[in-house]
């Protein structure tokens, strides 16, 4: 690899003495990075290549949705409709507490009511 790496540098060094680089965009300027600290390293590839595509990573995506579901939840009268859209949130908010994103509402409200109960004693 080691051949691979001294040959990769003398040919940015070549490209660079020949100005190569000195029409690009932001020439002269830091580059703008992501922080991506608070992603594990093993993803961190996979959501870069996710982000350029246009994509998000499921648990961005699975977000999204329970925030869409909340919304529509608060606009159903049907109540198949809601029996739907709530097993469709219990769902998704069960695969975000097993992939150890987040707790999903029910535990985060019963550990409100939970707190609240035993700071009134």
């Amino acid at each position: 690899m080691l051949i691979l790496d001294a040959l990769a540098e003398a040919r940015i060094s070549e490209a660079m003495e020949q100005g190569a680089f000195d029409c690009l965009p932001g020439a002269g300027r830091p580059l703008a990075l992501d922080d991506d600290a608070l992603v594990a390293p093993e993803f961190r590839a996979a959501y870069r290549v996710l982000k350029n595509a246009g994509f998000a990573p499921p648990e961005v995506e699975a977000r999204r949705q329970v925030a869409a579901l909340h919304a529509l939840l608060a606009t159903l009268d049907d109540d198949e409709a809601r029996r739907r859209a709530l097993a469709r949130l219990a769902l998704l908010e069960t695969r975000l507490e097993v992939g150890g994103v987040r707790k999903p509402s029910r535990a985060r409200a019963y550990e409100r009511r939970l707190l609240e109960r035993l700071g009134r004693r």
